[in-house]
C-alpha cells in the first residue's frame, strides 16, 4: 500500500479511528493488525518473512536474557545475523552474486553454470532486518533487556509508518513508547499532520514533477545536450531526496500523530560543508547504524590512521551494497567512502598548515559546501544509472561541454518548472531554521492557516498523483 494512493486515504482514517478507541493490549492488536494489513497489500505472501523474522529476533532475545555463558551468547548472536542475513542474501543478493561469478569465471575461460531464483525482493526487506538485528545486538551487548511481550514486539518490528522505507527505529527508542497509551493531543495532530503534508508536497509536487524529465533522460543519454544531462543530474539529487525525505516526513509525521517519536532522518543534507556533514544529514538512522554496528566494531579511528580508513571504505562499500544487488550501487558506496578519506587527508593538511582560521570563513565555508555538492551529484550518477556503460556515457557527455548554453536545455517548459521547485525548497529549507513552521503552527493559528493552505494549495494545483512507488521500496 503507497502513501500517496486512495486504498491508504481509506485505511488511514479508519485505523485512526480504532486506533484511539482501543487502549492497551487492543492499541498494540489494532497496530499489529493494521500494520500487516499496510504491508501484505502489495503481496500476503510477504508477511510470513516478517513473522519470521519476528519471532526468530524474538526468541533469540529472550534466550540472549537468560544465558550466562560468553560462548552460548555469541552463539545466539550468530543465529540472529544468520537468519536476518540468510534472508536478506536469499531474496536480495543471491542472483547478483550468482551472476557475478558466472561473469567473472567466464572472462577468464571457465564456464560455471548455477540455479537462479525466480523471486521478487519483498518490499522494505533491508529496513526491517536492519531494525531487528539492531535488537538483537542490543541485547546481547547488555545495553537493552529483552522485550518480553511478543505483542509488542511484533508491533516493534512491523510498525507501518517506518516499515517500508524507514526510518530506522531502534528499539531501545520504540519499545518504551509502547508501554503506554498515547491520547489525542493537538499539538501532536498539527505538528504531525503538519509534516506528513510537507512530506506528500516533497514526493508529489517535487520528486514526482522532476522524476519524468530525469527517467527520459537516463533512458537516453547520448541523444542529449551536455547542459541537459547536467541539469538532469541536479534534477535527480533533488527527485531522490524530495522521494525520500518525503516518505520519511511522511512516516515520522504520522508516528508523532499517533503519539510516537521518531528520529529525525534529513536535516538539510545538501547545506552539508563537508562530506561527513553530508552523512550527519542524509539517511540519519542508516547512518548511524552502519556508524554503530560495523564502523565502531570494526575498530572505527582507535587502530591507526591506515586503519581507519579501511573501515571508512568498508563501511560505506557495505552501505552502497545494502541499497541494491548492483555493481553501480556499491561504486556510489566507494566514492562515498573515497571523500570521507579525502576529507581526513585534507583536514591534516589544513591542520599542517595552520589554515584553520581560513577553512571557518564564510567563503570557504560556501565553496566547500558547492565542492561536497558537486561531488554527491557525481556519485548520484552512478546511483541511478541502469549500468556503467550509462553512468560513463553520461559522465562522458558532459564532460565534453558541448551545448552547455541554456538555449541548448531540451524540454525547457518541464526544465523550468523543475528548476522553480528546487529554487522554492532550497529557500525554504534555508529559511525553516529560524521560522520553525511547527512550532508557529501550534502557537499561532494565521499562520497555520497559512501554513496548511500554501501547503495544500500546492498539492492541489502541482501534485502529481499517478500512485508512483517512492525510490526506496526497492531497497
Amino acid at each position: 500500500m503507497y502513501f500517496n494512493s486512495i486504498a491508504f486515504l481509506v485505511f488511514l482514517p479508519l485505523f485512526l479511528v480504532l486506533f484511539f478507541g482501543t487502549k492497551g493490549c487492543a492499541r498494540l492488536v489494532t497496530s499489529l493488525v493494521g500494520s500487516y494489513i499496510f504491508y501484505g497489500w502489495w503481496d500476503v505472501r510477504f508477511l510470513s518473512l516478517i513473522v519470521a523474522s519476528t519471532l526468530i529476533d524474538y526468541w533469540i532475545g529472550l534466550r540472549l536474557g537468560v544465558v550466562a555463558g560468553e560462548v552460548g551468547r555469541k552463539r545466539l548472536l550468530l543465529a540472529s545475523l544468520a537468519s536476518n542475513l540468510g534472508l536478506l542474501f536469499t531474496f536480495k543478493y543471491f542472483n547478483f552474486f550468482r551472476d557475478s561469478l558466472v561473469e567473472a569465471f567466464g572472462s577468464v575461460g571457465i564456464e560455471l553454470s548455477g540455479p537462479t531464483l525466480d523471486i521478487v525482493v519483498p518490499v522494505g526487506i533491508s529496513f526491517y532486518t536492519f531494525q531487528t538485528l539492531s535488537y538483537t545486538i542490543d541485547v546481547y551487548r547488555g545495553n537493552l533487556r529483552p522485550e518480553p511481550s511478543l505483542l509488542k514486539f511484533s508491533v516493534f518490528v512491523s510498525f507501518f509508518p517506518q516499515l517500508v522505507a524507514g526510518p530506522i527505529v531502534r528499539a531501545s527508542d520504540f519499545l518504551p513508547q509502547l508501554s503506554r497509551d498515547h491520547a489525542v493531543r493537538w499539538r501532536n495532530i498539527v505538528t504531525g499532520s503538519s509534516q506528513v503534508l510537507l512530506g506528500f508536497v516533497k514526493k508529489c509536487v517535487i520528486a514526482d514533477s522532476l522524476a519524468p524529465y530525469v527517467d527520459a533522460v537516463f533512458e537516453n543519454p547520448e541523444s542529449r545536450t551536455s547542459i541537459t544531462l547536467l541539469l538532469a543530474v541536479v534534477f535527480y539529487a533533488f527527485q531522490i531526496y524530495c522521494d525520500f525525505a518525503g516518505y520519511s516526513d511522511i512516516a515520522i509525521g504520522l508516528a508523532r500523530v499517533m503519539g510516537y517519536h521518531f528520529p529525525r532522518n534529513f536535516r538539510y543534507p545538501y547545506f552539508a560543508s563537508s562530506f561527513s556533514n553530508f552523512w550527519q544529514r542524509w539517511h540519519i538512522s542508516l547512518s548511524s547504524w552502519l556508524r554503530d554496528y560495523l564502523y565502531i566494531p570494526l575498530g572505527g579511528n582507535r587502530k591507526g590512521t591506515t586503519r581507519t580508513y579501511i573501515n571508512l571504505m568498508l563501511t560505506m562499500l557495505i552501505g552502497g551494497l545494502w541499497h541494491g544487488a548492483a555493481w553501480t550501487f556499491v561504486v556510489w558506496g566507494g566514492l562515498h567512502g573515497l571523500y570521507l578519506v579525502a576529507q581526513r587527508l585534507t583536514a591534516v593538511a589544513v591542520q599542517s598548515l595552520n589554515w584553520q582560521r581560513i577553512s571557518q570563513t564564510f567563503i570557504a565555508r560556501a565553496s566547500s559546501g558547492a565542492i561536497v555538492f558537486c561531488l554527491v551529484c557525481l556519485a548520484w550518477v552512478f546511483f541511478r544509472s541502469p549500468d556503467f556503460g550509462t553512468a560513463i556515457s553520461l559522465l562522458g557527455k558532459i564532460a565534453t561541454m558541448q551545448g552547455m548554453s541554456p538555449g541548448a536545455i531540451q524540454n525547457q517548459i518541464i526544465a523550468a518548472k523543475g528548476i522553480g521547485l528546487i529554487s522554492v525548497l532550497v529557500i525554504a529549507e534555508a529559511c525553516a531554521g529560524w521560522i520553525r513552521p511547527k512550532a508557529r503552527c501550534i502557537v499561532s493559528p494565521c499562520f497555520f492557516i497559512l501554513y496548511f493552505g500554501s501547503l495544500g494549495l500546492a498539492l492541489a494545483w502541482l501534485g502529481t498523483f499517478d500512485h508512483s512507488a517512492f525510490i526506496y521500496f526497492q531497497f
